[in-house]
């Protein structure tokens, strides 16, 4: 049966938050809404989306703009009305929910329509109206119910798309594979301003500002094979630092660009402008302070979901909460290799990658159990990378390395909670890196207590694979790496085992570039061991 969402009354608009949430909920009309007018161009250029799946329910998107390149001005002061519906087919003869919500002006005139009240583990088919224009048809699922029984669970994983690096072609051969869901790790946009040595040319000044940073989603968003990806199935969100700034870190602001006298500012914005643009529930704006994005709210990100008793999805954020990196070169901002024999604060317990909190947060799901898979979605590299051979180290200080108690107390609590298969997956590094989490990163010889596959970038350049051997013998629990190619994973997870494989394009410079398997692995369930698949 089709149900009309009913209409609610107005809320304050300057209460950012309270507007989001009602907004979400798709079920209010605004009094003195701008009417629907016919259009002269598509509102719905940067596509439609959905994310945060559960069992019940699942978030969808849009924003409306005149065209792509153009900010929320364009529209004006006032709300305007949108007409959502979600159907069993992609016709819309077989209607589930339909609805009004609202694109607030101090929302970017995006929308956020979370859906309640689906049933579990099926497939919908969804879309926007408003002013006569009609938005492409997404399609999106609800996850199994939290401990049914699941027989297959095909996630993709990718990050780091800079638009300058390449075509995302990437993402055509990835919606032909028909995953469950995407897991995206981070570096959604990147940040600087452009130059004349990209493959395909990008803006030319740096993101500063919430306008700064709405225009570059816009931007990015454009873009038809991102768009059909995202209109393939539910996506997983979580952020890396180009979202803001290049290895920013906390409120403590990073390299390349402009510094500002005001990072948090900055930051607010950054944070704002990535809400307003991911399919995300309003209530990861729970800390926003005032009701709006200002210096030092948070954007709570982090997450979990059960997919029926196969798997536990969590995505973490290492960006938000994280303390400033160790030892950085001069007392620099931004990140360094170092030496940890030279750096006191390096063994610092009180240091944190996670925060104390999401660190707690974390520890409680992994008591709860329950199911065959623990995946656990973060930024980068989970292991070891000494990049010195023989005596001595060189480690890098932005990711895990740089908060090694933080990386034990976490596979501390893996093993104390005798987490069932975990599974890491990262982006960030530009490379694909296959290997054993170790309880003890000093000790070769220290027990697996889970795997991790860190991913290549969609687009952003790596390196070459000069001296990978040498990086190997001195990293042991590595058991692949790769710097040259750009693509994707696509794990399937079933009762039984893991399998990944590391799709990548031909090559990154070409809209209609074909794909390969680069390497395929397996992992049996019960056993922390990575053979070849």
């Amino acid at each position: 049966m089709t149900r009309e969402a009913p209409a609610a009354l107005w809320v304050d608009r300057r209460r950012w938050l309270a507007l989001a949430g009602a907004a979400a909920s798709g079920l209010w009309l605004a009094p003195g809404a701008r009417a629907q007018a016919r259009l002269s161009t598509d509102p719905f250029a940067l596509g439609v989306a959905s994310g945060s799946p559960r069992h019940d329910s699942v978030v969808l998107w849009t924003r409306l703009v005149k065209d792509s390149a153009e900010g929320t001005a364009a529209w004006g002061a006032q709300p305007v009305a949108v007409r959502w519906e979600m159907a069993h087919d992609a016709q819309f003869q077989r209607m589930v929910q339909t609805g009004t919500a609202m694109a607030a002006p101090g929302l970017a005139h995006a929308v956020h329509v979370e859906v309640q009240g689906l049933e579990p583990d099926r497939w919908y088919f969804y879309r926007f109206q408003v002013g006569g224009a009609v938005s492409a048809v997404g399609r999106t699922r609800t996850f199994p119910l939290p401990g049914a029984a699941a027989a297959r669970l095909r996630l993709a994983y990718a990050s780091c798309q800079h638009w300058e690096h390449g075509y995302y072609s990437a993402y055509r051969h990835m919606r032909d594979e028909n995953p469950d869901a995407v897991m995206f790790l981070g570096d959604y946009i990147y940040e600087y301003g452009g130059s004349n040595k990209g493959v395909r040319r990008a803006p030319t000044q740096a993101t500063l500002s919430l306008d700064d940073y709405r225009a570059r989603y816009a931007f990015y968003k454009a873009d038809a094979d991102l768009q059909a990806m995202h209109a393939a199935c539910p996506w997983l969100m979580t952020w890396d630092d180009h979202e803001v700034q290049n290895d920013y870190a906390g409120l403590t602001q990073g390299t390349f660009g402009p510094e500002v006298a005001d990072f948090g500012a900055r930051r607010a914005a950054a944070y704002q402008a990535y809400y307003e643009h991911m399919p995300l529930r309003a209530a990861v704006l729970q800390r926003a302070l005032a009701g709006v994005m200002q210096p030092g709210s948070e954007l709570r990100l982090y997450d979990r979901v059960a997919f029926g008793r196969l798997a536990v999805l969590h995505t973490l954020d290492d960006r938000q909460y994280r303390d400033r990196q160790a030892c950085t070169k001069n007392g620099a901002f931004g990140s360094s290799s170092v030496n940890p024999a030279a750096c006191p604060a390096w063994s610092d317990p009180a240091r944190s990658l996670l925060g104390a909190e999401q660190e707690r947060w974390l520890g409680r799901s992994l008591a709860a159990g329950g199911v065959t898979w623990t995946l656990i979605g973060q930024q980068t590299v989970f292991g070891q990378r000494d990049f010195r051979p023989g005596e001595g180290q060189a480690l890098p200080n932005d990711g895990w390395d740089g908060y090694a108690p933080a990386r034990t107390r976490l596979t501390q609590a893996l093993q104390q909670h005798q987490a069932s298969n975990p599974v890491f997956l990262g982006g960030d590094v530009h490379s694909n890196w296959v290997g054993h989490v170790k309880a003890d990163y000093a000790r070769p010889d220290s027990r697996s207590v889970g795997v991790e596959f860190c991913g290549t970038s969609i687009t952003s350049r790596g390196g070459d694979n000069k001296g990978i051997a040498d990086v190997l013998a001195e990293n042991p629990h590595f058991v692949f790496v790769d710097r040259e190619r750009r693509g994707y994973g696509m794990a399937e997870f079933t009762p039984q085992r893991l399998t990944v494989a590391l799709r990548v394009v031909d090559d990154v410079t070409r809209v209609d570039s074909g794909i390969s398997t680069l390497a395929a692995f397996a992992v049996e369930a019960g056993q922390s061991r990575i053979l070849p698949a």
